[in-house]
């Protein structure tokens, strides 16, 4: 497929690659031995701080990225990666996952304005969504972004008026539920009964139909799912050819990955479903839209606790981040936060709690909305004012929906990079 130029991802073991990455070159960098956990380099930006420091802030660890893309490469060799930047826009990730040789699944004009800004050439990234404003589909013409997805006789119409060079992906519905706990397919994806049409209207339209999409589902999908879409998808690009269309080369898997041993059993049935379904098709372009597995456990976010109240037993406590801000995730994307706790409001200073008495505690943001609620009955040792909690596990759908509810700019204001040791990123994440 000439118009997508899939960076061929390497398997990394130094730094290098990162640190001269746009969006990350010129950046301080702190590079942490394997006695230093992230935790460790959080509690020295608090205490070593000349004055009171800007809370709440985020650390990325780039080490993560290097294990997740190694990790990508080792278990799906065939598919290529575009990561979903709608999960997190930083530049500095974009900028370090581009070296890596990611790719790029954009789904507005600034999201593609922001990756070219790196130096990103416009036939890494796919414009993944399915119905765009006018002026963005001009905009993605204008600067070579020429591979789209769509599912409706609409999108194709305005894909002929506006980008008639775009070469089109379509978007299906699975046909079987995953389990997941946000089901895309609500919202996005041609039925099968729907697929004949769409691919004569672009057909008559003189587009390019060079593929086929869908998403299982973000978040506890079952990945057995992945054998039912991918079976699907082949019985697409089989009606395309008895259309005497065009063959299709691209087979566009989605996102919805995490890391860990759920990313190992996704890989198993995704690998068995392709050979088993485009066994002989040696021409097949395999991508996939990563969004929370780079950025999900890349990121720490440190909150600074700033009320208490107690009630008894109950303690309750304010932190400034919380739904509206970096904590969102817990309404939008559904995600079960877990946290540690730093002291230094309390004494003895600078000491983390370890084998204290907890109490059920509720921690609450800063916003005047009781909706506004991070964790309910959650044990925690009696914490002061000035206290931090520390939150891992922050990457995914965070700041990028934080809004200023009530006045506050709650997500996490600063960011500091950081590089833990590999042998202790490595023992943690897989």
């Amino acid at each position: 497929m000439p118009t997508l130029v899939a960076e061929e991802p390497q398997i990394i073991t130094n730094l290098k690659p990162i640190l001269g990455a746009s969006g990350v070159k010129g950046k301080k960098v702190t590079t942490l031995s394997s006695q230093v956990t992230i935790s460790d380099f959080i509690q020295t930006i608090i205490k070593d701080s000349p004055t009171e420091i800007d809370s709440p802030f985020s650390v990325i660890d780039l080490r993560v990225l290097i294990n997740l893309m190694n990790k990508w490469t080792t278990n799906l060799p065939t598919v290529k990666p575009f990561y979903a930047v709608k999960c997190n826009p930083n530049i500095s990730i974009i900028g370090a996952l581009a070296a890596l040789g990611t790719n790029f699944d954009c789904a507005s004009r600034a999201e593609i304005e922001s990756v070219l800004s790196l130096g990103v050439s416009p036939d890494r990234i796919i414009y993944a969504n399915p119905c765009k404003p006018e002026s963005h589909i001009k905009y993605a013409a204008s600067v070579g972004v020429n591979v789209t997805t769509f599912d409706s006789v609409g999108e194709v119409e305005k894909i002929k008026k506006w980008h008639p060079e775009c070469e089109m992906i379509l978007r299906i519905k699975p046909e079987e539920e995953s389990g997941a706990r946000s089901s895309l397919g609500l919202k996005y994806g041609a039925l099968l009964n729907e697929v004949p049409e769409l691919l004569k209207a672009a057909h008559m339209a003189g587009l390019k139909v060079t593929g086929v999409s869908f998403h299982i589902g973000s978040g506890g999908a079952d990945s057995q799912a992945y054998h039912g879409a991918i079976l699907l998808a082949k019985n697409v690009f089989e009606t395309a050819s008895r259309l005497g269309m065009p063959k299709m080369k691209v087979l566009d898997i989605g996102g919805g990955f995490t890391s860990g041993s759920k990313f190992d059993e996704a890989s198993l049935h995704i690998n068995d479903a392709i050979k088993s379904y485009f066994r002989n098709d040696e021409d097949l372009v395999v991508i996939g839209e990563p969004g929370r597995y780079f950025a999900e456990t890349t990121c720490t976010l440190a909150t600074k606790i700033i009320g208490k109240r107690v009630r008894g037993e109950l303690k309750e406590y304010w932190i400034d981040d919380g739904i509206y801000g970096t904590l969102n995730n817990i309404v939008f994307d559904y995600a079960i936060v877990k946290c540690t706790t730093l002291r230094f409001g309390s004494k003895p200073e600078n000491v983390t709690y370890k084998d204290s008495k907890t109490y059920p505690s509720t921690v609450f943001g800063p916003t005047c909305d009781s909706v506004d609620t991070v964790l309910k009955e959650y044990p925690l040792p009696e914490l002061e004012v000035d206290d931090w909690l520390v939150f891992p596990n922050m990457g995914a759908y965070t700041t990028s929906s934080g809004t200023n509810f009530n006045g506050y700019s709650s997500s996490a204001k600063h960011i500091y990079l950081a590089c833990s040791s590999s042998v202790v990123r490595e023992q943690i994440m897989f």
